[in-house]
């Protein structure tokens, strides 16, 4: 990285030049878009979200007494 090895002088990224995501096209180039596809209704991974805080929350202040 010091010796900028890697880098493409048409894409200068500033800092994030070396962060995959600052690859142009990264998501059609690897297919990291058909990686997950969903099956329930977003608001079910919503709710099973804030179950898992809640549950760790519990959890922790249950260490926390201990």
């Amino acid at each position: 990285m010091v010796k900028g090895i890697g880098l493409s002088d048409d894409l200068d990224f500033g800092a994030g030049a070396y962060y995959y995501a600052d690859i142009p096209e990264f998501y059609e180039t690897f297919g990291v878009m058909d990686a997950f596809k969903p099956t329930l209704p977003y608001i079910v991974y919503v709710l099973i979200f804030l179950a898992w805080g809640v549950l760790m929350y519990l959890l922790w202040k249950w260490v926390d007494k201990r």
